[in-house]
């Protein structure tokens, strides 16, 4: 039995909300306006036949949007879809009664993802390579990926026939594939461990593939070339699993907004640095204390500095934030700091930077809910927030990065 609705406006998750007689309704793949008509089960709706489609639909950019769900808003008008982006910020921020000025949206272009974590298994008829569908556990094989770059897309079939070696039976687990300068960057998760006689294959394949490096949970299978990127003029060979901005643009959009609030600053503060994305940034021209818990990281920094110059000085500290922030007496010989945080946000370093005495924070997060708590913090703590500006690079989902600078006199 279906059930005639109207949309009312787009969810923090991107699905259409509307109204019906048992409550609020979520509707994936509809839009503002439009009526349509659904079956619900649970609150959850799914669209039996559009009645009345919006002005601001258009047609999706992949061939199989709606089946799988890596990508939920490729039918909105570019124009809707970005303030709505934007507004996923503003409505985060202004619920805590936060002052702020936030700024036009930073968009990404399509073929613009060059890291990528996609859903693999062997089946009876080969290995299956692609992203959940939608609200499902069900894995779609994907042809395609308009949001991936593609030295990626391109081999899709060469990562298919690793999957085959790799096995795991009819399990789901994970490949996670990083476009680096030297080549595809390859990490396996969830599918065992490989024996002696199937390190062997990959590592034959994978020399065959001509990819950079495979590993299995941090470990290296085979490693042909390091995979190599460049934080500023710094190159950084990346470890196993390493953190890396989803697209270079907007890393490079993040990184100038951040160097250049701390360009006066003398001595900068990294804190969840990774593998020195701000860090070598920023020490063109200030000293930067780099601070972070995987220790893969940390190497990679240390082992870059060693072999640049023309940087002025960077330093490394492995520590688990989370459970020893930097405390403010810590804080108090810097005057600069970038702080880049897991989706959990960083609320214990918050209270401890509120207490501190450093002029300019910069803080940077895939979360505009706990960016807003961790914000709230610093405000109460006598800090200003000077500019907001939110970043797409997560482009068509209801992700979005934003960068938010703060000054205290």
């Amino acid at each position: 039995m279906s059930t005639r609705v109207t949309i009312e406006r787009m969810g923090a998750g991107g699905d259409g909300i509307a109204a019906t007689a048992a409550g609020s309704a979520y509707v994936p793949f509809s839009l503002p306006g439009e009526v349509a008509n659904v079956a619900l089960e649970n609150g959850r709706a799914t669209m039996m036949a559009l009645i009345e489609p919006s002005p601001e639909r258009v047609a999706p950019a992949c061939r199989h949007f709606e089946e799988c769900g890596g990508c939920t808003l490729q039918h909105w008008q570019d124009s809707a879809y970005q303030e709505w982006k934007r507004s996923l910020v503003q409505d985060a921020l202004g619920g805590r009664g936060l002052l702020f000025k936030l700024e036009p949206l930073v968009t990404c272009a399509p073929q613009t993802r060059r890291r990528t974590v996609f859903a693999v298994r062997t089946s009876e008829r080969g290995a299956v390579l692609g992203f959940n569908k939608h609200q499902s556990h069900e894995l779609i094989d994907i042809a395609e990926c308009p949001i991936t770059v593609p030295e990626i897309v391109s081999r899709l079939d060469d990562l298919r026939d690793l999957v085959a070696v790799l096995g795991g039976g009819m399990k789901l687990f994970k490949l996670t594939v990083t476009s680096t300068a030297s080549g595809l960057d390859i990490t396996a998760s969830g599918c065992g461990a490989p024996d002696a006689a199937k390190r062997q294959a990959l590592t034959a394949l994978v020399i065959k593939k001509d990819f950079a490096r495979l590993s299995f949970e941090g470990e290296i299978i085979v490693e042909p070339r390091k995979p190599l990127v460049h934080f500023g003029k710094v190159p950084v060979f990346l470890p196993p699993g390493g953190f890396l901005q989803a697209t270079a643009e907007a890393e490079e959009a993040m990184c100038n907004l951040v160097a250049g609030h701390l360009a006066k600053s003398k001595k900068t503060l990294d804190l969840f640095c990774g593998s020195g994305t701000f860090a070598f940034r920023m020490a063109e021209k200030s000293s930067v204390h780099a601070v972070e818990s995987d220790q893969g990281a940390v190497a990679a920094i240390d082992r870059s500095v060693r072999f640049v110059q023309g940087l002025k000085p960077v330093s490394v500290e492995r520590r688990d934030l989370f459970r020893r922030p930097f405390l403010a007496r810590e804080l108090a010989p810097f005057n600069g700091l970038v702080f880049d945080p897991p989706r959990a946000g960083a609320e214990a370093q918050a209270i401890e930077i509120a207490k501190s005495s450093v002029s300019k924070v910069a803080a940077v997060s895939c979360n505009p809910v706990t960016l807003a708590r961790d914000l709230s913090i610093l405000v109460k703590g006598g800090y200003k927030i000077d500019r907001v500006v939110p970043v797409d690079q997560f482009l068509w989902s209801s992700h979005v990065e934003a960068v938010a600078l703060l000054s205290k006199k």
